[in-house]
C-alpha cells in the first residue's frame, strides 16, 4: 500500500505542476517568451489568500477568487510594463527582465510580509478517503487537486479549439504578422495569455500551500523552475504536454524522495529531464520547431 500511497502523493504534486507549467506553456508557446517571474505570481496569490483568511476572515472560496483577480491583474501588469516594450528584443534581454521581475516580486513581499515563514490553512476542508480497511487514505487535497487539473485542462483544451479568442492565441502562436494582417489583435491576445496563466498561477499556489502548509516569499520559487521542467518535459507550447509533464514530475520525485533519497529528488527530477531531452529534445509532445529563413 506505500507504493500506491507514494504514488497518489505524486499525481497529486504533479498535479500541482501540471497547472503551474500551463501558464509557462501557453506564455511561450504564443508570446515566444519565458515569464520565470511565474513562480513569484504563485507566491503573491497565496499571500493574498493568506490575509484575506487569516486577517480579515473571509470566506475560503471568496478568498481563492479574488486572489484569482489580483494575481490575473498583476499578470496583465507584468505584461504590460515589464515585456511589451521588449517585444522585438532579443531572447537575453526578455530573460534578465524576467528574472529582475521575480526578485521584484520577492523583495516586494519580503517588505510587505517579512521574512517569516507562515503556517497556511489549508482551504480544503474535504474529508480524506480510506480504502483497503483503512491502510489507504486518500486526502481531500489530493482529490480535489487531480479533479481541478483535469477539469482545467480540459477547459483550456477547449477554449484554445472552440473559441474566438483561443483561435486567436494559435494564429499568433503560428505567425504573430500573418496573425496581424488577419485582424487579430496580437497585443491583447498576448495580454489575455498572461491573465490566464497568472490567474492559473492563483489556484496552484492555494492548492500547494494546502498540501505543503507553509507560506515564505520564497515559496514559489522552486516550484516555479520545477513546472517550467515539467513543462519542457512534456514538450513547451503543448497544453497536454504540460499536463503530462507535470504528472510525471510530481510522481519521479515523490518515488525517488521515497525509494532512493530525499535530499537527491531534485536531482533525479533534473537528470530524468535531461535524459528525455537527450532523446527527445522538444520534450514528449514538443514539436520541432522550423526556422525561416
Amino acid at each position: 500500500m506505500s507504493f500506491i500511497s507514494y504514488l497518489l502523493n505524486g499525481i497529486s504534486l504533479g498535479s500541482v505542476y501540471a497547472i503551474i507549467a500551463l501558464g509557462y506553456t501557453m506564455v511561450y508557446g504564443i508570446a515566444k517568451m519565458l515569464n520565470f517571474a511565474h513562480g513569484d505570481v504563485i507566491m503573491i496569490g497565496c499571500y493574498i489568500v493568506f490575509t484575506l483568511m487569516t486577517g480579515m476572515g473571509l470566506n475560503p472560496l471568496l478568498s481563492i477568487l479574488l486572489a484569482i483577480v489580483g494575481c490575473t491583474i498583476l499578470g496583465v501588469c507584468i505584461e504590460k510594463i515589464a515585456y511589451k516594450p521588449l517585444r522585438k528584443a532579443t531572447p537575453l534581454a526578455v530573460l534578465i527582465t524576467a528574472i529582475g521581475v521575480s526578485y521584484f516580486l520577492q523583495n516586494f513581499a519580503l517588505l510587505l510580509f517579512g521574512s517569516d515563514t507562515k503556517s497556511f490553512t489549508s482551504v480544503v476542508q474535504m474529508e480524506p478517503i480510506r480504502l483497503a480497511e483503512g491502510r489507504l487514505v486518500i486526502s481531500g487535497v489530493t482529490i480535489v487537486t487531480v479533479i481541478l487539473c483535469i477539469v482545467i485542462v480540459i477547459a483550456l483544451v477547449l477554449f484554445t479549439k472552440k473559441t474566438r479568442a483561443g483561435q486567436a492565441m494559435l494564429a499568433v502562436s503560428e505567425d504573430k504578422d500573418a496573425a496581424q494582417l488577419m485582424g487579430v489583435n496580437v497585443n491583447q491576445t498576448i495580454s489575455l495569455t498572461f491573465a490566464i496563466g497568472s490567474g492559473l498561477a492563483a489556484v496552484a499556489g492555494v492548492l500547494l500551500c494546502s498540501a505543503y502548509p507553509t507560506l515564505s516569499p520564497y515559496t514559489g520559487s522552486m516550484p516555479g523552475i520545477k513546472a517550467f521542467t515539467a513543462a519542457v518535459f512534456g514538450g513547451i507550447g503543448s497544453i497536454p504536454g504540460a499536463f503530462i509533464g507535470g504528472l510525471l514530475l510530481g510522481v519521479i520525485e515523490i518515488l525517488g524522495r521515497a525509494y532512493i533519497s530525499s535530499q537527491l529528488s531534485d536531482a533525479i527530477v533534473f537528470a530524468v529531464l535531461i535524459l528525455v531531452l537527450l532523446i527527445k529534445p522538444t520534450g514528449i509532445l514538443g514539436k520541432p520547431i522550423h526556422e525561416k529563413v
